[in-house]
């Protein structure tokens, strides 16, 4: 039989989450609680719903009592997402339009065509884009913009990373892959490098550029402190700018 001390040592595991419900005059709320290691109580609210995170040892008490302190901040978000309006669905055909890099692109699907093609302009650009018996036209599409995503995030890295040198000289470039996350533009990690949401490549340079920005930084600083936010304001100076333009315009891209 453990002991208390060794028992305190190894740590009780978490409980599953809980669904609970919270009551705000005559509107009701649903949450998940989950408890975790987190000395902290956090909450966040996303395509999942209401997440409340508390420390093992807290109560049921305390959290309530920190839902309620922050009722305003939880309505105002609840309601927000409320309002969004969702985007039609995207419907391949030829002649379908979808932005790439911030400018209108024309999807063109043909036959004969041994692979996909881009045609720049000034002010647009197609994607030509070949029709083959059994092969799904909108895998072909995500892959052909995955490709394109990778080759100009990988450019924007190297840029920033040259930039970072400039006070932090000898940061070895990270690895670079792509993903496909719904609530997260991008991570970084130093085990796996710098993971950016393809899905960016929908947007205009300037936005990319502060989430790039963003996870470059984080190789100097792991965290969110004021000394991160210092790197990331020395990298992208207008990064408030674009953060609230991701945030305003995040959920209204296409879905491919």
């Amino acid at each position: 039989m453990l002991t208390r001390a060794v028992t305190r040592m190894l740590g009780a595991a978490a409980p599953p989450p809980q669904l609970r419900e919270i009551v705000f005059g005559a509107r009701a709320v649903a949450y998940t609680l989950k408890r975790s290691a987190r000395k902290t109580l956090g909450m966040k609210v996303d395509a999942a719903g209401v997440t409340v995170t508390i420390p093992m040892r807290a109560t049921l008490a305390e959290a309530e009592a920190f839902i309620r302190k922050n009722a305003a901040w939880l309505i105002e978000k609840l309601d927000a997402r409320a309002a969004r309006v969702l985007p039609a669905p995207f419907e391949l055909v030829d002649g379908a339009v979808l932005p790439v890099l911030g400018l209108p692109c024309t999807i063109r699907l043909q036959h004969g065509v041994a692979r996909a093609r881009w045609i720049e302009g000034h002010f647009e650009r197609e994607l030509h884009l070949p029709l083959r018996p059994g092969q799904n036209p909108r895998l072909m599409l995500r892959r052909v913009l995955q490709r394109h995503a990778l080759d100009y995030f990988g450019g924007r890295l190297d840029e920033y990373l040259h930039r970072l040198a400039m006070t932090h000289p000898d940061v070895p470039r990270p690895a670079l892959s792509l993903t496909g996350a719904k609530t997260r533009w991008g991570s970084c990690s130093r085990h796996s490098g710098i993971r950016l949401n393809w899905r960016l490549i929908h947007f205009e340079h300037a936005l990319i550029d502060y989430v790039v920005a963003h996870e470059v930084a984080h190789l100097i600083e792991m965290n969110h402190s004021p000394r991160f936010w210092s790197v990331v304001e020395l990298l992208c100076p207008a990064w408030r700018e674009a953060r609230a333009e991701l945030k305003a315009r995040g959920h209204v891209l296409p879905e491919i």
